[in-house]
């Protein structure tokens, strides 16, 4: 379950019963970052896993310091808006930039460009570190272009990390082509070597929508995947569908610098600091 959207759009009220549906009915993988909605879709989660919730449910957020002490307190601040003392997986939001590589390790995000995560992982190796997971953009416009599908995947799936699909309908602007189904694009991310595909919730039919792809699932033939691959060819050109890779729209630390933190001459694992 996305942590974005379920921050904004209902009421909290609203979202801890989403939440709280969704893990009844079989979602245990909770997606949320430190910067989603001024905090309230952590604030929102921590409430919904109250009550014995949390003990059923793997979670994930992000943090966007780049620096050890900021990444600490945001950290910090993420644990106390979940009511939680751990986290399952803690990650660094929007490595987008090639600098982004050279100053932090330990588990990362982005939506960018797949030559920065090729990069990062060249990084990693260069220190010796392994990844356990990395959370990319995977759907049937991906494929077409600056695809981490055909450039990233491989490489994770070769080094054994776990693969966090995100964006199988790029918040909705890829139905927007008028060539794809929701339930096409959620098939189409889970027939790929996903560890899990998150996915926005926002309403209760959305949540239906979600549960029914998984139930209904079945692995797809390479006929099914080419036919639904050329379906979507003429769209995805130039990536005018995936606005998280050609514009600013999704890229909320280059409207908030300050959450980086500052420069930091000697940047240290968070991983190994936590």
């Amino acid at each position: 379950m996305g942590g974005a959207h379920i921050g904004r759009g209902p009421t909290e009220q609203e979202a801890i019963q989403l939440i709280r549906g969704g893990i009844d009915r079989g979602i245990n993988f909770m997606d949320n970052s430190w910067d989603y909605n001024n905090g309230d879709s952590e604030v929102r989660m921590g409430k919904a896993l109250k009550d014995g919730y949390r003990q059923k449910v793997f979670l994930m957020t992000k943090l966007d310091g780049r620096t050890k002490e900021e990444a600490m307190r945001q950290l910090d601040e993420s644990l106390q808006r979940l009511q939680t003392d751990h986290v399952d997986l803690i990650q660094h939001h929007e490595v987008i930039r090639f600098e982004d590589p050279d100053r932090i390790f330990a588990g990362f995000t982005g939506h960018k460009d797949p030559h920065v995560h090729l990069y990062m992982l060249q990084k990693a190796a260069e220190h010796g570190f392994h990844f356990d997971t990395v959370q990319m953009p995977l759907n049937v416009m991906d494929a077409h272009f600056r695809s981490f599908t055909h450039m990233v995947l491989p490489e994770l799936v070769k080094q054994q990390i776990g693969v966090l699909g995100m964006k199988s309908m790029g918040s909705g602007v890829i139905l927007k082509s008028g060539v794809v189904s929701p339930v096409e694009c959620l098939h189409y991310a889970m027939n790929l070597p996903t560890s899990v595909v998150i996915t926005g919730i926002d309403k209760p039919e959305i949540l239906d929508q979600a549960i029914n792809a998984a139930k209904n699932f079945k692995p797809m033939s390479e006929t099914a995947v080419n036919a639904l691959l050329a379906k979507t060819q003429a769209a995805a050109k130039d990536g005018q569908y995936e606005l998280f890779k050609t514009s600013q729209h999704f890229d909320s630390t280059a409207k908030h610098p300050e959450w980086l933190g500052g420069e930091s001459p000697h940047v240290q694992q968070v991983g190994q600091q936590a």
